[in-house]
């Protein structure tokens, strides 16, 4: 008697993949996107409004303000006095602790070099 195990798998291979065209055709079509926006100049606050099969949708929309952010301290006062700032002396900064990564290049610390360059992005 040969095992029937290489064709049962084959045959459940081939019935699932086959459903699985079956219900991806089912699936109902996406729904059109909403027709773009006019351009106009920049405002505090935008409204738009788009027709639903539940009613009209209005969205409102404004940017955010802009964070407040402390000047930068000086190396020396992160570094500790030394010719580096670890992660931890970063935390004393919540923008470079945040930003710890891009300013140390994917390092473990930050150069001074590196700082000045990392604090001259933020202007």
């Amino acid at each position: 008697m040969k095992s029937r195990k290489p064709l049962l798998s084959a045959l459940t291979a081939a019935a699932l993949l086959f459903a699985g065209t079956l219900i991806a055709q089912d699936a109902p079509p996406p729904p059109p996107p909403p027709p773009p926006a006019p351009m106009s100049s920049p405002a505090p606050t935008e409204r738009a409004a788009y027709p639903t099969p539940q009613g009209q949708v209005v969205v409102h929309s404004a940017a955010a303000p802009a964070p407040m952010i402390d000047p930068a301290p000086p190396f020396e006062q992160l570094s500790g006095g030394g010719k580096w700032i670890t992660e931890d002396q970063a935390a004393a900064y919540l923008p470079l602790a945040n930003d710890f990564l891009n300013a140390s290049h994917n390092g473990r610390r930050v150069s001074k070099a590196q700082y000045d360059e990392w604090v001259k992005q933020l202007q």
